[in-house]
């Protein structure tokens, strides 16, 4: 058609047609208009209720959690669990049969750390945690647990969803799927690391088969100096630039009821159109409040000094911001890869600690001070630890070799808050550090603890899948009540 071409005018019939098209889609949007207003009006918060809402097994001691998470394999001999024997046997072989592990061993190797006791329980930990010995009398440090395979991708894997093979929901996810949300504006879930690719990665946080609601929302804590964190560069398109707010409300709102009457007319129910309905509306819902809760300069110079500086700081600061807006679970790994997997030096366990032991322990005494220590449990640990004898596979590299192998027969890990009783060391491993032998603490022990501790029985937090029942803890798990205070 030229420039100078009118279009063909309309026929009567055409034009009525069109005209009735127009009247019926006005209606449709003022019917949507009233029946969400009055949906909010008997849900003012809009909050996600979990399948146990108003029913849970237990009276909750805690009801939130911040997951700690250093990745790559922590060398609790090095850390959290001293062996005077290390010292007295180092650089002789260890006494008994070989050991098993994945990668040729020599000798025992004594830590290079100092070990000391803190506070008034008289924790020792060694010389890389002297602001997390401070809290000592806070935390339980189990120094029993154990796991069943050698690699990282079983252990992580296991440790995150109750599993050691990928395909099973997290266990932020079946917490947010018991408990819901209390924050409509925020993900219940959220999962922060500087940089990727982590090892196994996004099935860490996934929802699996649990609605796709509760999956983790995943955050780069990254930390550039002199550079003021925006909610823009964590969480990309978070804001809407081009269109009203307004406007995106109406067409949000529109779009929901359009797949309401489309789950009224199916017979089942379809759960992936629900958990895209409010997917959308939470994703909406945050770019009033994201903006918000990730802007740590809104703290006060004191509070952000407490945490220090870098992204394991950053990442710890938002934990806390994050779940006293009602986020339901955060956790927060090291950084990309497994960083801590400390095969040829362990002498890099200085960089890493001292990136961590301060904002660590920061979160202790920053959710005091909020007043939210009582009823969040913090949880610090890794997926397993390391041999007390020293890896020899890599001196045909050339270079240092100073380091230690996967172990996962034995390692620690800690927890504070939320019902926790503080000061106490829970369980033991042997002499040496290689396998524990005392009060032993399966990873399926831990996530049961947990649920207890939000007040859900594990064994009855269950989804129907595949022809049985599943649940965190599979088949296995005993509540640990002697830590519980």
């Amino acid at each position: 058609m030229s420039c100078n071409q009118h279009p063909r005018p309309f026929t009567r019939r055409e034009a009525l047609s069109r005209l009735g098209g127009g009247f019926g889609l006005t209606a449709l949007s003022t019917m949507v208009t009233n029946s969400l207003a009055r949906a909010e009006a008997t849900s003012p918060n809009g909050a996600i209720p979990g399948v146990l809402t108003g029913k849970l097994h237990f009276k909750p001691r805690a009801k939130r959690v911040i997951f700690l998470f250093m990745n790559g394999g922590v060398s609790h001999v090095d850390t959290f669990d001293p062996k005077p024997a290390l010292e007295k046997y180092d650089g002789k072989p260890m006494p008994g049969p070989q050991i098993l592990t994945q990668r040729k061993t020599g000798s025992l190797m004594k830590s290079p750390f100092k070990f000391q006791k803190h506070g008034q329980c008289g924790l020792e930990l060694s010389e890389l945690w002297p602001h997390v010995g401070a809290m000592a009398d806070n935390i339980c440090m189990i120094r029993s647990m154990w796991s069943e395979i050698p690699n990282h991708e079983p252990c992580i894997t296991l440790m995150n969803t109750g599993s050691n093979i990928i395909g099973r929901p997290s266990m932020g996810s079946w917490i947010t799927y018991g408990l819901g949300t209390e924050n409509a504006n925020l993900p219940g879930y959220v999962v922060m690391t500087p940089t990727e690719p982590l090892t196994i990665g996004s099935p860490l946080w996934s929802s699996a088969f649990l609605p796709a609601v509760h999956q983790g929302t995943m955050v780069h804590n990254t930390y550039v100096e002199d550079e003021p964190v925006k909610a823009s560069k964590l969480i990309p398109n978070v804001t809407n630039t081009d269109i009203d707010k307004v406007v995106q409300a109406r067409d949000l709102k529109y779009l929901r009821k359009l797949n309401e009457m489309h789950l009224a007319k199916v017979a089942a129910k379809d759960m992936d159109m629900e958990a895209s309905i409010k997917t959308m509306e939470t994703a909406y819902r945050m770019q009033t409040e994201a903006p918000d809760v990730f802007d740590v300069s809104k703290e006060p110079q004191s509070v952000r000094d407490l945490y220090g500086p870098g992204s394991t700081a950053l990442g710890a600061l938002m934990a806390v911001r994050l779940v006293e807006r009602g986020v339901r679970m955060v956790q927060t790994y090291y950084s990309k890869g497994d960083p801590w997997d400390a095969h040829t030096d362990i002498m890099s366990y200085r960089r890493l600690a001292m990136d961590s032991d301060k904002a660590y322990a920061a979160v202790i005494k920053d959710l005091k001070q909020r007043g939210l220590f009582e009823d969040t449990l913090v949880i610090c640990g890794t997926e397993f630890g390391r041999t007390p004898a020293i890896q020899t596979a890599n001196e045909m590299a050339g270079g240092v070799v100073n380091g230690r192998d996967h172990n996962p027969n034995g390692f620690s890990l800690w927890l504070a808050g939320g019902g926790i009783k503080g000061g106490t060391t829970y369980g033991a491993t042997d002499d040496f550090g290689y396998k524990a032998v005392e009060k032993k603490v399966h990873v399926h022990d831990l996530h049961a603890t947990i649920l207890y501790l939000l007040g859900i029985d594990h064994t009855k937090l269950t989804y129907r899948y595949s022809g049985r029942d599943m649940r965190l803890t599979d088949i296995a798990g005993e509540v640990i009540h002697d830590i519980i205070a």
